[in-house]
């Protein structure tokens, strides 16, 4: 089924959370190991704008649904970190704009020359680039669906756990946007499906890993899917990838975990 581009942007609304009892955390406090992942997802998703700066470089700027999408995505990851930072709060972890700016301070040069790299590949190469776009956003989000699920499990909190399903709710719809996409572009070009499985083989790491240190992005990688049940939804993540038009065969996350030290 197509995705409904227009219905999206009239439905798409903030994940709210102010009828779940936040007032829990006193008495149920998470653990140490959940609030440091919960930290790196909050991260993440505060760091939308700036995935949405690189794009907006690349000929994707161009594409009215694509645009249409990304200015609804923008707002509600925003709103997931919102949520996050909110049950960080109640921990005593207080996350807010400085310390994400000196966040991105700290990674200098990448920062500024990344938006104008894919600038300058996406303007060679030209609409086939849209394709690298989606597949990798794709790869990003089912991922996301995968971790958030993944930590509801985890927890069994009463208030933690149904945040972080209603955020997958959500990511469920940007997974179908960008897969969407993804496949309808690959199954038109030759030269889009080498782009990508080249991006994707050669490039594509876990999301959040290019604004996090090695041992955080291993931290969460490894309290996430480092269990049976864990590598059985990487492997669901993989699969999904592969059935992308000219993407057979790809494992990038189970590489990348394997690379990282994960599940070994």
């Amino acid at each position: 089924m197509a995705f409904d581009i227009d219905h999206y942007a009239e439905t798409s609304d903030g994940v709210g959370w102010a009828d779940l009892d936040f007032e829990s955390f006193a008495e149920q406090p998470l653990p140490e190991m959940t609030l440091r992942t919960l930290r790196y997802m909050c991260n993440v998703e505060y760091h939308t704008v700036c995935y949405l700066r690189d794009l907006l470089m690349t000929p994707s700027h161009k594409e009215r649904d694509v645009n249409a999408f990304m200015t609804m995505w923008n707002r509600e990851e925003f709103w997931h970190g919102e949520a996050l930072a909110d049950v960080l709060g109640r921990h005593g972890i207080t996350v807010d704009y400085d310390e994400l700016k000196a966040s991105r301070v700290k990674l200098e040069w990448r920062d500024k020359l990344g938006p104008l790299r894919q600038s300058i590949l996406g303007n060679i190469v030209g609409a086939d680039y849209i394709a690298v776009h989606m597949s990798w956003g794709a790869a990003n989000e089912w991922t996301a669906v995968a971790a958030y699920r993944r930590l509801a499990a985890l927890e069994q909190h009463p208030a933690l756990s149904p945040l972080l399903r209603r955020i997958a709710q959500q990511e469920t719809k940007h997974v179908a946007f960008y897969a969407t996409q993804a496949r309808n572009r690959l199954e038109k070009s030759k030269l889009a499906r080498k782009l990508t499985r080249l991006a994707l083989a050669k490039a594509w790491e876990p999301v959040g890993s290019s604004i996090s240190e090695p041992d955080e992005v291993q931290h969460v990688m490894r309290h996430l899917f480092d269990s049976e049940d864990g590598m059985a939804e990487v492997r669901r993540i993989d699969a999904n990838i592969a059935k992308l038009p000219g993407m057979e065969g790809l494992t990038i996350l189970e590489t990348a975990l394997r690379k990282g030290g994960v599940a070994a």
